[in-house]
């Protein structure tokens, strides 16, 4: 049999006659962030404590739904991370809460144990790589309740609304301004109907239950009340570790400055929680091998306004060796209420420690800052 010319049987349509679908541009017509990302900066209270972070203590207690992502996520320390290729056997794995598609009426929360009691300035609620599974619109309460309660009882308690049903953006770090002055224990996050949240930052001030201030304690700790107000410099990580609970366990969970080059030195000065005397305090410089200060030198204020700030000296500049917990004690001072720890010339510290009695007066203030904060 003769074999046919290759014209003969090459007689499909030419790829023009048969691929007509329309141009990207004719059904993408998504509109740009700009047009629905215009929630305001975090910037007014995010240099406050985030009262929800697990380093402070806090935990999620409870959610009403975690299929696709555990609510444990929303309160890790550090920013929330993707990758593209990790599937599990629910799906695509993601760094934050999320719940299932919704089929029926109503929405999803979860429940927040602060680290610590405190009154709330801002919430960031972050949605940070949720694109097409973002919960559109939010809301929060808060609560304050005495003791450990259970999920149930939480449940069953009145909660107080902090952030009225709002929208959210998608893959954007969702900003909101608290102006309630009251103290909280609980947060309810609920987001509307469904989605996935990668973080929940509760940025506030720690207020410190008086009941627990007594005798010698830790007054520069942010479990305490205590921060940070003022820093040369950080590059590399945050002054607010410093004053973080426990032992550092590597060397980001510490403060550390960039390398200095020209003349002088970096510091951090610590709002204490309460006027003090101090009675020995400790420097840590664990995990800080080859970048540890020289030298370092603590001062002191007693005056309660930025107008009377007349520094003295609480520790003179000292040598200081690399991962090591140095101890000194303090000569007999009168009240104290901030620290300025130098460092010669730079380098980093993981952890800062101030042990000392509060005062008749300032143990006063907190009981009377305790029940006026309380719901």
């Amino acid at each position: 049999m003769s074999q046919p010319e290759s014209g003969e049987f090459a007689s499909l349509p030419e790829p023009a006659e048969f691929v007509s679908l329309p141009e990207p541009a004719e059904f993408v017509s998504l509109p740009e962030p700009a047009e629905f990302v215009s929630l305001p900066e975090p910037a007014e209270f995010a240099s406050l404590p985030d009262l929800a972070s697990r380093r402070l203590g806090g935990s999620v207690v409870f959610a009403n739904d975690e299929l696709f992502a555990e609510k444990e996520n929303l309160i890790k320390p550090g920013p929330p991370a993707f990758a593209a290729d990790a599937f599990g056997n629910k799906g695509k794995v993601y760094d934050g809460w999320e719940t299932r598609r919704r089929r029926e009426a109503g929405h999803d929360h979860a429940i927040v144990r602060l680290g610590c009691p405190g009154t709330v300035r801002g919430i960031v609620v972050d949605t940070s790589f949720f694109r097409g599974n973002y919960p559109p619109e939010i809301s929060v309460d808060g609560l304050c309740a005495d003791g450990y309660p259970s999920p149930a009882e939480l449940a069953g308690m009145r909660w107080q609304k902090l952030v009225a049903k709002t929208a959210a953006a998608g893959d954007a770090l969702n900003s909101y301004p608290v102006s309630d002055p009251r103290r909280w224990t609980h947060v309810r996050l609920s987001i509307h109907p469904d989605g996935g949240v990668a973080r929940l930052r509760v940025h506030g001030e720690v207020v410190p239950d008086p009941a627990f201030m007594t005798g010698t304690v830790d007054l520069a700790a942010m479990a305490n009340g205590g921060r940070v107000i003022g820093c040369s410099d950080a590059f590399y990580s945050s002054p607010s570790n410093l004053i973080m609970p426990g032992l550092a366990r590597v060397m980001s969970d510490g403060w550390e400055s960039a390398r200095r080059r020209g003349p002088g030195n970096d510091y951090v000065v610590v709002q204490l929680a309460a006027a003090g005397r101090p009675r020995y305090v400790e420097v840590d410089t664990s995990y800080f091998v080859g970048n540890a200060p020289g030298w370092i030198e603590l001062s002191a204020v007693g005056g309660v306004g930025d107008d009377d700030l007349a520094w003295g000296p609480l520790l003179p500049r000292t040598r200081a060796q690399p991962d090591t917990r140095h101890r000194f004690l303090i000569d007999e001072l009168g009240q104290v209420t901030r620290v300025r720890l130098d460092v010669f010339p730079d380098g980093g510290l993981a952890r800062l420690k101030v042990y000392g009695e509060v005062t008749a007066e300032a143990a006063a203030a907190l009981a009377k800052r305790w029940q006026d904060t309380t719901p």
